[in-house]
């Protein structure tokens, strides 16, 4: 399995997997990229997965769609460009010869969807839920559905790797080391990612390994991460109420 980062608009990520022949690719938000990635490496696309409506997304999926008469998987959304055969939590299908399956992780939208593909290292492609020390703005979920969303993500093989949608890392770090100031994870993996941006390198993929030492919205039950939060506004140290308040202060963290 080849997987291929195509940097789309400012800080996005549309993922190309192949075999040398076939492709698929997720969360083409921009067409052009897709097809120049095709034409480099002489790829036939098969399919396109959607995680969520966001433009972003969603954008090159007419264009892709017309010229190369390939099926769309994604969620059961009137937002994002019809026709599309509807996938939900649970699912399983076939693609590239490998099993692939479907999480429903509510919270950044209602209908968010996250893609396992289970390869010798099991490859989670999450959209805007999950970043590399981060998570995704709650726009139509509560705290309460983007805790339950991570906790399900985090339950998969720690040697998972974490192909998220946006290169926000290096951000995302600078936030965390403001919650636990005293996390030498935080501290090494800041080193590692400013070498990978300054060499032009992207840094995903992590591993879900990594994000449970790094990413305080996977750490909701560490003193450490709880107490930062109730200094933020956190009125308890229930899981989800601890999410919310960091999510308010990392929409405000400059």
């Amino acid at each position: 399995m080849n997987i291929v980062a195509l940097p789309a608009f400012s800080d996005n990520y549309i993922w190309m997997l192949h075999d040398g022949r076939q492709a698929v690719v997720v969360d083409p938000g921009d067409a052009a990229p897709v097809k120049a990635g095709l034409e480099s490496h002489r790829l036939q696309l098969t399919t396109i997965l959607v995680t969520h409506h966001h433009p972003d997304h969603t954008g090159g999926v007419n264009a892709l769609r017309d010229e190369f008469r390939v099926p769309v998987l994604g969620p059961q959304d009137s937002r994002i460009p019809s026709p599309v055969q509807a996938v939900a939590d649970n699912d399983t299908f076939e693609l590239l010869n490998r099993r692939w399956e479907v999480i429903h992780v509510p919270g950044h939208t209602r209908d968010h969807l996250a893609f396992v593909c289970h390869d010798e290292t099991p490859l989670l492609f999450c959209g805007d839920t999950l970043f590399s020390a981060g998570c995704g703005r709650l726009f139509e979920g509560t705290p309460d559905q983007m805790w339950r969303s991570l906790s399900r993500l985090k339950a998969l093989p720690p040697a998972t790797r974490v192909y998220c949608a946006h290169e926000y890392t290096l951000s995302n770090l600078r936030f965390a080391a403001a919650v636990e100031p005293t996390n030498a994870d935080i501290a090494s993996y800041i080193q590692v990612c400013t070498r990978l941006r300054a060499q032009g390198q992207p840094t995903l993929p992590s591993t879900l390994g990594q994000e449970a030492k790094i990413n305080p919205f996977l750490r909701c039950t560490e003193p450490p991460v709880m107490a930062s939060a109730r200094v933020h506004g956190a009125k308890d140290d229930r899981p989800a109420e601890v999410l919310g308040a960091l999510r308010q202060w990392k929409n405000q963290f400059q």
